[in-house]
C-alpha cells in the first residue's frame, strides 16, 4: 500500500472541499493505516479497523483506537482506504454502508494501481451521487449513505468461497479461490509419521496445517501463526472442520517483528515474497531466522519458495544442515535441521 493513498484519502478534508467531522462525531476507518496526521479541524473520534498485524501495531503505536474486526454501528461517517483486492475493497464499502447512519458521509480512496477508478464508476452505477478528486497518484471519492442500502450491499458483498470442498475462504485472502501451487508441492512432501509439536508460519487459511494433521494423525499439536486476522479466523474454522481431534492453537502474529515463545519439532511454511509486483525475499528470510530460534535441537524446517529466491544462504547461516527436497518448473521445497 502506497502512503500516497493515505494522503489522498484525507485530501478532501485538508483542502476544505469536504467539511471535517467535528467533536462528538464517530468515524469508522476501514483498511486503516498509520502515518498521516489528521487535517486541521478533524476532531471526530476515529474507530480504525485493521486486520493485518504489522499495520495494526503501527496504529497502536500512534495511539489510534484500532480493532482487527468491525465493532458497533450507527457511525456518523466512514473512511475506506483501498488496497489491491477488489473483493475486499467492495466488501469494505458494503460494511461502511451498513454501519453508517442514513445521510452519513463515506469517503473512499486508493491508488490508480488499486483499481480506484473502476471502483468509483461501479459505485456511481448504483445511482448514488458521487463526487471525486485526484491527488497524490490516486483518487478520493465520496457519497452519502442512502436510506435503502440493500440493493447495493447485495451486489458488493462477496459470498464465502469453498475450495476443494474442504476449505472456506473469503475475498482478500492469499489464494482465496484455489489451493496455491507452491503449498501443494510442499504438502506432497510433508511427513506421514510425525508425532511431535509443529507450527505453521504464515498459515493463511489453514491448507498446510490441515494437510500435515491429516497425513500425520498422531501429531501432538499444531500451532498456526498468521498476520492476517481474517485468514487466521478462516483457518480456525477449517481446522475444526477437517481435523477436530488434533490439538491446535492460533496466534495472530507478526513473524517479522514479534518473537515466538514456544519451541517446536517441525515448522512448515510458504512465506510471502511479494511487495506489490516486485519480489521481496526479506520477509521470508526473517521468517526463516524466526523459525531457527523457535525450533528445538534436531528440529526441522520445511518450506516452499519460488525457484529464484535466495533462501539457501540464510538457511546455511542458521541451521546445521539444509538441502532441497524437490523442485518443479516454478517452485522448490527446502529443508533444514537445527
Amino acid at each position: 500500500m502506497s502512503r500516497d493513498a493515505l494522503k489522498t484519502l484525507f485530501h478532501p478534508f485538508a483542502s476544505g472541499t469536504v467539511g471535517a467531522p467535528g467533536e462528538g462525531e464517530r468515524i469508522l476507518f476501514l483498511g486503516a493505516e498509520a502515518g498521516c496526521a489528521l487535517p486541521d479541524g478533524f476532531a471526530a473520534e476515529l474507530s480504525a479497523v485493521q486486520g493485518f498485524r504489522p499495520f495494526y501495531r503501527q496504529l497502536q503505536a500512534q495511539r489510534i483506537n484500532v480493532t482487527p474486526e468491525i465493532e458497533g454501528g450507527d457511525y456518523d461517517g466512514a473512511l475506506v482506504l483501498c488496497g489491491k483486492h477488489k473483493g475486499e475493497n467492495e466488501g469494505h464499502i458494503a460494511e461502511a454502508l451498513s454501519r453508517v447512519k442514513e445521510g452519513g458521509l463515506i469517503v473512499v480512496a486508493g491508488g490508480k494501481e488499486d483499481g480506484i477508478q473502476p471502483l468509483r464508476k461501479r459505485i456511481e452505477g448504483f445511482g448514488l451521487t458521487v463526487e471525486h478528486m485526484p491527488k497524490y497518484h490516486g483518487v478520493a471519492f465520496w457519497f452519502t449513505r442512502p436510506a435503502d442500502i440493500k440493493p447495493i450491499t447485495a451486489q458488493l458483498v462477496k459470498p464465502a468461497t469453498r475450495v476443494d470442498d474442504r476449505f472456506t475462504t473469503t475475498a482478500g485472502m492469499f489464494s482465496h479461490d484455489r489451493i496455491d501451487a507452491g503449498s501443494e508441492l510442499l504438502a506432497s512432501r510433508l511427513p506421514t509419521d510425525f508425532t511431535g509439536d509443529a507450527a505453521d508460519f504464515g498459515a493463511g487459511w489453514g491448507y498446510l496445517s490441515v494437510e500435515l494433521a491429516t497425513k500425520s494423525p498422531r501429531i501432538a499439536r499444531i500451532d498456526l501463526y498468521e498476520a492476517h486476522y481474517d485468514a487466521l479466523e478462516a483457518a480456525r474454522a477449517n481446522l475444526l472442520d477437517n481435523c477436530p481431534k488434533v490439538a491446535q492453537r492460533f496466534f495472530w502474529h507478526d513473524l517479522a517483528s514479534e518473537p515466538v515463545k514456544d519451541k517446536y519439532d517441525l515448522i512448515i511454511m510458504n512465506p510471502p515474497f511479494h511487495e506489490g509486483h516486485a519480489a521481496e525475499p526479506s520477509l521470508g528470510q526473517a521468517m526463516i531466522k524466526m523459525a531457527a530460534s523457535a525450533l528445538r535441537g534436531g528440529g526441522r524446517l520445511m518450506l516452499v519458495a519460488n525457484r529464484g529466491l535466495p533462501y539457501e544462504p540464510v538457511l546455511a547461516e542458521n541451521f546445521k544442515e539444509h538441502g532441497e527436497a524437490c523442485r518443479n518448473a516454478r517452485y522448490k521445497v527446502l529443508w533444514a535441521k537445527k
